[in-house]
């Protein structure tokens, strides 16, 4: 689930000057011990990287891109993501509608490819979602092909003033040929233990866990730093 300064240039040239005013430009960067992804890593549980850089309007409509190093066991490659959509808040209820598309330019991970549409919502500590895989440049029959449907539950909530605690449950269920890949679907469950120390980001200590299905359902304990300026 944040590269191109001219392609955000070029976004905000075309809203105006007047738009400008109400927009807003920020850039992350992070750490982590092991980058996970929907409760498995992409990276053979060693470390990675990342760092991106996003657009915010007022209105709500954003856009971003994402990039982080990622190791698949078929050598060491990137992923770059492009995402857009539409994010409001009525009354205690928050809402996030958009695409993103997962871009995998190394020659060993042709193939990989894919985009999805997501939903989500937030009620107070609480939050869930919606992914639907739309495209894919896997077989047909594979999963991240197309339509796939990955749900999340999650809740979080402060211990302290700069402490707080979140515990998020997962399911992957894909639209692979069950005949050629078997059982593929998957659930997954984390919690995440965040320290914010202010100018010098946010640290946090998760410990995560995956159904054998996933292919990687070892427990894992890993530590994250982040920071957005």
């Amino acid at each position: 689930m944040k590269l191109k300064k001219i392609a955000i240039a070029c976004a905000a040239t075309l809203l105006g000057a007047s738009s400008l005013a109400q927009a807003e430009f920020s850039a992350n960067i992070g750490a982590t011990s092991n980058y996970l992804w929907r409760g498995v890593s992409q990276t053979g549980d060693d470390a990675a990287i990342s760092g991106g850089v996003d657009y915010a309007h007022d209105s709500g409509f954003y856009a971003g891109t994402w990039d982080s190093n990622i190791d698949w066991g078929i050598g060491s490659g990137a992923e770059v993501d492009f995402y857009g959509g539409f994010a409001n808040e009525i009354g205690d209820f928050g809402y996030d509608v958009g695409a993103i598309y997962y871009y995998y330019p190394d020659s060993d991970y042709d193939g990989s490819d894919f985009s999805e549409l997501y939903l989500n919502g937030s009620w107070k500590w609480f939050s869930g979602g919606i992914a639907y895989t739309l495209w894919g440049d896997a077989d047909k029959d594979a999963p991240f092909s197309d339509g796939d449907l990955y749900y999340f539950l999650s809740g979080s909530f402060d211990v302290a003033d700069t402490w707080s605690i979140g515990v998020t449950g997962g399911y992957y269920d894909f639209d692979a040929s069950k005949s050629m890949y078997g059982d593929v679907d998957y659930g997954h469950i984390q919690a995440d233990l965040t320290k914010s120390a202010g100018d010098w980001g946010d640290f946090t200590l998760t410990v995560s866990t995956a159904e054998e299905e996933s292919g990687d359902d070892d427990t894992k304990v890993l530590i994250a730093w982040s920071k957005s300026f």
